[in-house]
């Protein structure tokens, strides 16, 4: 049941990030080249954070 709250709060929140970094490179004008790789960076980093908090809340609990 935890695993289910878990990944279903990670894609809504990845698609949340995803989406203020899209607006991001929008409004500062990155090029298009560029962007792939700030995605990657963010989304990797994110997965981290979650991936963290899913063995932190595991191991507490």
């Amino acid at each position: 049941m935890l695993l289910l709250i878990v990944v279903l709060f990670s894609v809504f929140y990845l698609f949340q990030i995803n989406r203020m970094t899209y607006a991001l490179c929008e409004r500062k004008e990155i090029p298009e080249e560029r962007q792939p790789k700030i995605f990657r960076t963010i989304n990797v980093l994110i997965t981290i954070l979650l991936v963290s908090l899913y063995l932190e809340v595991i191991f507490s609990a």
